[in-house]
């Protein structure tokens, strides 16, 4: 039951979207070139602790490993921490996610920061990536995700920017 409850969660939170952020500019003069990246990933979460309860609430934490294709060509590797309550479909997440390869021609790394929710049928979901994050050629990324599930396939969405060389 709790395997199902998280996967669950993960389910919705693959589900859920974000508005992408505005036009970035940290100073006068600083031109960022704007872009959209999208694709599919797979996801594979193990248990890295058993759930401990906390009231109404089993809280647990899972490591994640994630493979993604299309305009991001990466691995990546987080930890997810995750609340699922005894009422059916309330639970809510965080997760860190070390993203490393090639993002539309450009290689390097980055850092997503999830944090989800979901009750009473409504779901929230954002992910940003966390500033200062990037190295290599993603160094001055920053931008949002998105991830959603049709027909069993992860797919993923990503607005982003970058300083102009």
């Amino acid at each position: 039951m709790k395997s199902h409850s998280l996967s669950g969660l993960m389910l919705a939170a693959c589900c859920l979207s974000v508005a992408p952020a505005g036009a970035t500019s940290s100073a006068e003069g600083d031109h960022r070139m704007h872009a959209h990246a999208t694709g599919s990933f797979s996801i594979t979460m193990t248990p890295a602790t058993a759930p401990q309860r906390a009231g109404r609430t089993s809280l647990g934490r899972v490591l994640l490993e994630k493979v993604y294709a299309g305009d991001l060509v990466a691995t990546s590797t987080g930890q997810m921490l995750n609340g699922v309550t005894d009422t059916q479909g309330a639970a809510g997440y965080v997760a860190m996610e070390a993203i490393t390869g090639v993002l539309q021609g450009k290689e390097g790394s980055f850092v997503a920061q999830h944090a989800g929710t979901m009750a009473d049928g409504r779901q929230e979901l954002s992910i940003v990536i966390v500033p200062h994050s990037g190295t290599g050629q993603l160094t001055g990324i920053s931008g949002t995700l998105t991830i959603r599930i049709e027909n069993g396939q992860h797919f993923y969405d990503i607005d982003y920017s970058l300083p102009e060389p």
